[in-house]
């Protein structure tokens, strides 16, 4: 088995592997592709729900994993087959040539669902499997410099499926073959990286009744804060975004290499932020990151509502709003995992991890399909405001942007106890202001602390601000005596 040092590099590259093999099949192309085979709101909006929707898979792979030695023997064959299971949608106009479009569309659809709760059955199983083996301390760190690997892999790697697809000259069905293809083969070797990487042992419910191995996450005060919050978040993130790709192609009338370059730009965000993100988290607790992030996700919304009919202005327009989303979803990504990871116990880590995302899942997956629906019902619909006309895709924007806003309020009720206040977190985003100046000494003197203490614990930084303090105090009531 490799070393820790090597493994670390090797979950990276795994990493890099994985984010090629989900943008050359789950990308907007699929999207295109699903449209090509006559696609409606309603299927848009099934296929945007079976990433969350999918999500309860991960209570079965919490119940099993208490039941194993170890992951890897049961982890391995099924996420190979994961890898492979779309290859089958790829392959139709070859094996199947005669099969309908309709026939074709619900065979790309019943395909997802599989590969969805295959994903999400060893999601659990593998964030566990890190969580035992990767030292905590660094972790949040050391998460977001992975990230900003994938990051730049999923740019380059969406830049030349664009390439592709628009210089190949394929239709959008054989072009969505070559990229599954190419991307499955990159899947199975982000899988083979893991058989170098030593698992510890499965730490066991010492009595792994069905009922106390579910409810314990949801017993624990700190962390149902977060399943509630979790789940309010998925509910307002789903009403719009499975739709925003749809959109902007059926709505601006973009392009597909437009559009796959437009995501390409969005990964820039993460990219270059994320390993900054992950430190903030490791040194403020992912607490504030989660509640700041989640107060800015409401900006792609924003740009949505007002975006012209003019693909290419669009283009343009919704670069920088791409490219800030990218950046607050790598916050959030980084917090969620953080959070999961440090507040779980190793013993029953699967269900911990499983509980707080696979409910959200469902909220989401159940929102999505609903505004599918509601697409379709409202289909033609629109009202002109101040010359302005705003149709069913705009209405079902500004819901989701209202309770994007309240989401951000509701972030704020996430228990992490060992966490700093989010002002902490804006004023290392901001840096030196004309108002921290204006504070002058106390400020500069506070900024030299900050940089003293970085390498410290957010605990160990409380404990020695209170001895300070209590320091201030006995000096203060023990003045100069006088002299009788």
């Amino acid at each position: 088995m490799w070393s820790l040092k090597t493994a670390q590099r090797a979950l990276i590259a795994a990493g890099c592997m994985a984010m090629i093999y989900t943008q050359f099949t789950m990308s907007p192309a699929t999207i295109e592709f699903a449209r090509s085979l006559g696609a409606t709101g309603l299927h848009i909006g099934i296929l945007g729900a079976l990433p969350t929707m999918m999500l309860f898979f991960q209570f079965l792979a919490a119940i099993v994993a208490n039941h194993l030695e170890y992951r890897r023997w049961l982890w391995f064959p099924i996420s190979i087959l994961q890898r492979l299971i779309l290859v089958p949608v790829a392959l139709v106009p070859w094996l199947l040539p005669s099969l309908s479009d309709t026939a074709w569309l619900w065979w790309l659809i019943v395909l997802t669902a599989v590969n969805h709760a295959l994903i999400h059955f060893t999601t659990p199983l593998w964030l566990s499997w890190l969580g035992d083996y990767l030292p905590h301390k660094g972790l949040n760190h050391y998460w977001g410099y992975r990230q900003v690997w994938m990051y730049w892999t999923g740019a380059i790697s969406l830049l030349g499926g664009a390439i592709f697809l628009a210089e190949s000259g394929l239709d959008i069905k054989y072009g969505f073959a070559w990229l599954v293809g190419v991307g499955s083969i990159f899947g199975v070797f982000d899988i083979l990286f893991y058989t170098k990487i030593e698992e510890p042992p499965v730490a066991k419910v010492k009595e792994p009744k069905l009922k106390k191995v579910l409810m314990t996450p949801f017993l624990d005060p700190n962390f149902r804060s977060y399943i509630s919050f979790t789940c309010f978040w998925h509910f307002a993130a789903m009403l719009g975004a499975p739709f925003i790709s749809y959109y902007l192609l059926e709505y601006t009338g973009m392009d597909v290499f437009r559009l796959l370059l437009l995501w390409t730009c969005a990964w820039l965000g993460g990219a270059v932020f994320s390993k900054r993100l992950g430190s903030m988290a490791d040194h403020y607790g992912n607490r504030p990151v989660l509640i700041l992030c989640t107060a800015f996700k409401s900006t792609n919304m924003i740009g949505l509502l007002f975006l012209p009919k003019d693909p290419t202005l669009a283009f343009w327009i919704m670069v920088p709003v791409f490219i800030i989303d990218s950046l607050l979803n790598a916050g959030i990504a980084i917090a969620n995992n953080g959070f999961m990871l440090k507040n779980s116990p190793s013993e029953n880590r699967t269900m911990y991890i499983a509980a707080g995302t696979a409910l959200a899942g469902l909220v989401g997956g159940i929102t999505s399909i609903l505004a599918g629906a509601f697409l379709v019902m409202s289909s033609g619909w629109s009202v002109t405001i101040l010359g302005k006309e705003f149709n069913n895709f705009h209405l079902i924007f500004f819901i989701s942007l209202l309770m994007r806003l309240v989401a951000a309020f509701y972030a704020r009720s996430v228990r992490e106890p060992d966490s700093h206040w989010t002002a902490q977190v804006i004023m290392k985003l901001v840096g030196v202001t004309p108002f921290r100046m204006m504070r002058f000494p106390v400020g500069l003197y506070r900024s030299f602390r900050t940089d003293e203490l970085r390498e410290m614990s957010p605990k160990e930084r409380r404990k020695q601000s209170r001895l300070e303090k209590a320091k201030q105090t006995q000096n203060a009531g023990s003045g100069p005596v006088e002299p009788v």
